[in-house]
């Protein structure tokens, strides 16, 4: 079957056909392709269509698709079995690996996905500090545990409903929602209820509403903040953890988080989460402490491997300068374009992370990255896409960059681009 006609037998299986909604394309129009294969920076559709991928599995491609490094180390893991409900010295040796590569990390768990190590970070912090206010900041997306899909960006905003049906009002009512890279804001809240907030949990660098830039100083103060107030200082590093730096946004910024939550590189490709932090904090986790966390899945002896083998790999080859530089030369192409062209167009970047806003001013928090225009979006989204350069399939969203996006796909998807925003 082609593309079209699995989408549509899905939809009579699967919910709106796919299995996490930005998938279904609804922010930018258009029928999903499935994809057949993936390899280096390419994706192969059902319909044989071939696209130089931007979104590399939406951040754990650093090194492109199907790197056979990763799969020999999988393969390796596979000859022992698939998943044990026991421990494995794989799950060790990752979490040496973190442990010493993240600066905030003195002990880390292990759990299945993004979602879970948030809510678990956030449940660890509440029964660390024995206070229940969560502090959050609109667009900054935690997954989709109950208290932190409130204001959230990912694909709430994409759909235009940032707040999700089923979250129970007494749920919200523990949730704190600032805006983001407003200081005062966040003192004034701490003025009030200083004594009553557990965590303050944020992306350091927003990348789920677009991207969006920290202002100087701003997480240092949060920092000073938090502890002053004696609340925990969550960093959401499912995205930036490994993607900014070898320590992440963390140790790129210069400030260290109580805990943070990590995902997508340490996996390698397949599902994985872990939260890491302080040791005082962490020893609170079951079977140690009083805070009660499981996953029979947690540690999986595949993910560790895959994680494990892509954490050696960035330690030997160093790739951020050659990410950076390669991402530069797309963010120049895009900028020249709106430039020549007259289109207001931001085009914040951090490292191998960058995105595009149609604005005239550039983006400073949640609000402002709404006023961004979703139809030229989708514009530039479908004309990229009908020349075979894929790029979030929605406005707010980020792209990647991975080293195998070599220079013939890197002058063409630049060509692409800017040809996009010309013809606007």
């Amino acid at each position: 079957m082609n593309s079209k006609e699995l989408f549509e037998e899905s939809k009579k299986f699967i919910p709106g056909g796919v299995n996490s909604p930005v998938r279904a394309f609804k922010g930018v129009g258009g029928t999903p392709f499935f994809v057949k294969s993936a390899s280096g920076c390419n994706l192969i559709s059902c319909d044989g269509e071939k696209f130089t991928d931007f979104v590399c599995s939406w951040g754990p491609a650093i090194f492109g698709h199907s790197h056979p490094r990763i799969k020999a180390a999988i393969a390796r893991a596979l000859e022992n079995g698939t998943s044990f409900g026991a421990p494995c010295e794989l799950e060790l040796e990752m979490a040496k690996l973190i442990n010493g590569l993240i600066p905030c990390a003195e002990m880390v768990r292990m759990t299945n996905s993004g979602t879970e190590a948030a809510m678990s970070a956030v449940r660890l912090a509440r029964g660390f500090t024995k206070r229940d206010l969560i502090v959050k900041f609109a667009g900054c997306y935690h997954g989709h545990a109950d208290s932190l899909l409130v204001k959230a960006g990912s694909g709430a905003a994409t759909f235009g409903n940032p707040d999700s049906a089923g979250v129970p009002a007494d749920f919200a009512k523990l949730t704190r929602v600032l805006p983001f890279n407003d200081f005062d804001a966040a003192e004034e809240c701490f003025s009030q209820e200083g004594e009553r907030i557990a965590a303050v949990i944020l992306e350091a660098f927003p990348a789920n509403a677009g991207l969006i830039l920290p202002k100087e100083n701003f997480l240092k103060k949060l920092r000073e903040l938090c502890s002053k107030h004696g609340a925990v200082l969550i960093f959401d590093e499912v995205i930036t953890g490994f993607r900014l730096g070898l320590g992440g946004a963390q140790k790129l910024a210069g400030v260290i988080p109580d805990l943070c939550v990590l995902g997508k590189i340490i996996g390698g490709g397949l599902p994985v989460g872990a939260f890491a932090g302080r040791r005082e904090i962490m020893e609170r986790l079951s079977p140690v402490g009083p805070v009660y966390q499981a996953g029979t899945l947690s540690g999986n002896p595949l993910a560790m491997a895959a994680g494990a083998e892509a954490l050696k790999m960035i330690i030997e080859l160093d790739p951020y300068a050659e990410l950076k530089r390669k991402s530069d030369f797309i963010t120049s192409a895009l900028r020249q374009a709106a430039k020549e062209r007259g289109v207001a167009l931001q085009v914040p970047q951090a490292e191998s992370l960058f995105s595009i806003f149609f604005n005239e001013n550039p983006v400073e928090n949640f609000e402002g990255a709404l006023k961004s225009s979703t139809a030229l979006y989708a514009k530039h989204f479908k004309y990229c896409l009908e020349r075979g350069v894929y790029i979030a399939p929605s406005a707010f969203e980020v792209s990647f960059m991975s080293l195998a996006h070599d220079g013939a796909s890197l002058e063409r998807a630049a060509e692409v681009m800017a040809s996009s925003i010309k013809n606007l």
